[in-house]
Parts: C-alpha cells; sequence; structure tokens
C-alpha cells in the first residue's frame, strides 16, 4: 500500500522517508535546510504549491515541523493550534491538502512537556471542571475528556502526562480519519495518517505507526 502513487508527484513511501531523513538531518544539527532560494520562491508563486505532507502539530514555539523536518519552502502544508487539536477549521484545513494539494501523508505531531496537556492533566487530576463555553476551556475539556479520561491509574504524574500526550495525538487522529473526505482517500490507498511525537530535548520524531 505504501508504495501507491497519488496524483501528487509523491508516493506515500518517498513522502514519509523524506519526513524520516529530514528529521534524522535535524537531529543531527545539520545547518542545511531545505530549499529557500528565490529561484524556489520564485517557482512556487508561478506554479503553485505540491506538498509532499501536511502536518497537525502544536503551536508551541519549539516545535517548528518545518525546521523538525529539514524542509524547504512548499514542502510541507502546515496547520498547528496548542495541544494539536483537531478541530472543525483544523479538519477542514487538512481536507483541503488531502483532497485538492493530493498530499500522500498526514502527521498528527504532539510532543513532550506539551502545556496544553500539562493544563488539562492538571485540571483533570484536581477534579475540578472548567466553567463557560470560551475557546480555552473548550480546548483544555477535549483534552481531559478524550485523553486525560483515558490514561489510567496509580502511576506518577509525569507517566500521567505522557500517556495523555500520547492518547490526544490518537485522539485526534482519529478525528481525522473520521472525515468523509480523508476517510475515502485512506480506503483508496492515496493517503495514510501517521501519529508521531517529538521529543523537545533530542530533536528526534518518533512515529508511533512504524
Amino acid at each position: 500500500e505504501n508504495t501507491v502513487m497519488t496524483n501528487n508527484k509523491f508516493g506515500i513511501s518517498q513522502a514519509l522517508d523524506l519526513l524520516i531523513k529530514g528529521n534524522e538531518r535535524f537531529v543531527k544539527g545539520l545547518e542545511a535546510p531545505g530549499d529557500i532560494s528565490f529561484q524556489r520562491r520564485k517557482d512556487l508563486a508561478e506554479n503553485g504549491q505540491s506538498p509532499y505532507a501536511a502536518v497537525l502539530t502544536c503551536s508551541d514555539s519549539r516545535t517548528p515541523p518545518e525546521h523538525i523536518f529539514n524542509s524547504g519552502l512548499g514542502d510541507i502544508f502546515v496547520v498547528r493550534n496548542a495541544g494539536n487539536l483537531a478541530g472543525d477549521c483544523d479538519i477542514g484545513s487538512i481536507e483541503y491538502a488531502a483532497e485538492h494539494l493530493c498530499v500522500p501523508v498526514v502527521v498528527v505531531l504532539g510532543h513532550d512537556k506539551c502545556g496544553a496537556v500539562s493544563s488539562a492533566v492538571d485540571i483533570f487530576l484536581s477534579g475540578e471542571e472548567l466553567p463557560g463555553n470560551d475557546p480555552l476551556s473548550a480546548m483544555l475539556n477535549e483534552i481531559c475528556e478524550n485523553a486525560c479520561a483515558k490514561a489510567g491509574a496509580d502511576i506518577t504524574r509525569e507517566e500521567f502526562i505522557k500517556r495523555s500526550e500520547d492518547l490526544n495525538i490518537e485522539h485526534s487522529a482519529d478525528k481525522l480519519q473520521k472525515s468523509p473526505i480523508i476517510a475515502d482517500l485512506v480506503k483508496k490507498g492515496t493517503l495514510v495518517v501517521v501519529r508521531a511525537k517529538y521529543s523537545l530535548e533530542t530533536g528526534q520524531v518518533t512515529f508511533f505507526d512504524r
């Protein structure tokens, strides 16, 4: 299945390989980025974009996916919000990348020491409920209900946070795959949704699905 080509010039295997090798370069501290040249800007402006992956990730300033995957201009279609949640606008953006830009790979990329998840864990463990329907409360409540509530019991706070981070990644990936557009492309074998987690200290991305 991973050898299936899409209408994009990249296949699934090739796109995954670009992400993995790009991250390996980043971890090693190689400074050469992807192509950000004037000619590349000119080409993208004149001919449009054809990214090899879409990444839903956290807004945390320490987690820029273009650097993490050592990519250049036009390589990765990025959607970011605190907690890498798949809300309506985020799902719509990924649907656009999948259906119109024909990206072969969608990555849901969480990270360790996530402030949004840690805050949700503190709220969950305190037994409190956030009042109101403001956007911040809604975000934290979603993490509490779909990640923290499934993290388990009789574990340390550190392990609870780690499990909640992982479950939050799973939650967003599951929501994306319930999109009829994304589900149809996955069924056809032209798209995969993969789950991954970034280490702030090492710079390494661990793919759950590999």
